[in-house]
């Protein structure tokens, strides 16, 4: 009987059962029975490093011995699980560890809100805050953003596929040019001059929203000095600064906010997948003080008080009580891009691009589908790696960033093999 034949006998329950929605148990057609650390087992005993890590949420691994038992003890002793917002225990010591390990050494002072325990709701909830204080409808996002499914993140996605998923108008959002989106080209000066000009048909907006690095885009980086002059637009004609910290947050560019590099003090920043620790849902939105104007209740969700998640997120802060665990993330990131960098000299008909920066890096291929085919070819041979970008262009790395470096040595020997396969 052929691999095909058993693959579709294997995911026989899930293409008979479940919506056509599906997605990532097409690309990987097996049934993922244990997870740890860098790695996962299928339930035929097969083996696999982790280069997607849960599409960036298992940034601590998988099942992280230290936040596994914090989680088993808090369960046997009746901790409660959940709570909606009333005060916990889980929650109380999580908001004192953001401040004292996050906020405080970085010198930044925000609001801590729990909105919805989704990528989307904490974008959602930011959207609405930021028209709230303002008075203002219109939000600029930029070309290539992905923010979210719900109907006002899909406003400001760029992604024409999802964006029709809405079913309605997405109205009151801009998209302008990312940096670099076309080459030689003053994006900045473009967009001031919308803003200046009473004829541009661009109205005066809310907030600025963007990703320091484009995840579902494509793993484009904004450069550190176009980043500082979005905020200089910001700052000049009193328009939030919303920075979608989702994907590219806690530690995954090397340190624990994105935006860290560039200087800049955004007034909204949006924190989900990888701030829970070991994957349960959890967003949370920080929000300059002055524009906190919430009134009790105004935004909300029956799943805002996940105290499992809190227990796994204070104890991933721990991490981040020193500056040595962003070394070791930059120390691996050099080696994911020398390896990049090697891959696309060795093989000039991938016709290859690095892309990102820390450890959310990829290979823009610029030929139709051979990332897809790289990376189904990896997954036969024991390596989960995704694409990214409007057309799937990009092989995309996010592995997990307590991999240890022999790990991340052994996927890409695995990714080589893979795409010596697919170009011969």
């Amino acid at each position: 009987m052929t691999t095909a034949v058993l693959d579709n006998q294997k995911m026989k329950t899930f293409e008979e059962m479940e919506s056509a929605v599906r997605s990532y148990s097409r690309g990987w057609p097996t049934i993922f029975e244990k997870a740890k650390g860098y790695k996962l087992w299928d339930i035929d005993g097969k083996e696999y490093i982790d280069f997607f890590a849960g599409a960036g949420a298992l940034s601590y691994g998988h099942n992280d011995d230290v936040m596994q038992e914090k989680l088993i003890e808090y369960i046997k002793n009746d901790g409660v699980i959940h709570s909606l917002d009333m005060g916990t225990t889980p929650r109380k010591e999580f908001l004192e560890s953001f401040k004292e390990i996050i906020l405080t050494p970085r010198k930044l002072d925000y609001k801590i809100m729990f909105p919805g325990p989704t990528g989307t709701n904490t974008v959602e909830s930011a959207l609405k805050i930021a028209r709230k204080v303002t008075g203002r409808d219109t939000v600029i996002s930029f070309t290539n953003a992905f923010h979210g499914m719900t109907i006002g993140s899909l406003s400001v996605t760029g992604n024409s596929f999802k964006r029709q998923g809405a079913g309605v108008p997405l109205h009151h959002s801009v998209a302008m040019p990312f940096d670099d989106y076309v080459e030689d080209y003053d994006s900045i000066a473009y967009l001031e001059r919308f803003l200046e000009d009473s004829g541009s048909g661009v109205a005066l907006p809310a907030a600025i929203i963007l990703e320091t690095v484009q995840g579902e885009g494509g793993i484009n980086a904004a450069r550190m000095e176009w980043l500082k002059r979005v905020e200089e637009v910001c700052r000049k004609w009193d328009i939030l600064l919303i920075v979608d910290d989702v994907q590219a947050g806690c530690g995954r560019t090397g340190t624990f906010f994105s935006f860290e590099p560039a200087g800049i003090n955004p007034d909204i920043v949006c924190l989900s997948k990888s701030i829970g620790g070991i994957g349960l849902p959890m967003a949370i939105t920080l929000i300059k003080p002055e524009y906190d104007q919430w009134g009790p209740g105004e935004h909300n969700g029956t799943f805002r008080g996940n105290n499992m998640a809190f227990i796994a997120a204070t104890e991933a802060l721990n991490r981040w009580k020193t500056d040595e665990f962003g070394k070791e993330i930059m120390k691996k990131a050099d080696i994911l891009r020398d390896a990049i960098e090697s891959l696309i000299e060795a093989y000039p008909a991938l016709n290859g691009e690095a892309r990102g920066r820390g450890l959310m890096q990829g290979i823009a291929v610029h030929k139709d589908d051979l990332a897809n085919e790289i990376c189904a070819a990896a997954f036969k041979r024991g390596l989960i790696v995704e694409t990214s970008g409007p057309k799937d262009e990009v092989v995309k790395f996010l592995p997990p960033l307590t991999i240890e470096e022999a790990g991340l040595k052994d996927g890409l020997a695995i990714l080589e093999e893979s795409i010596k396969e697919v170009l011969a």
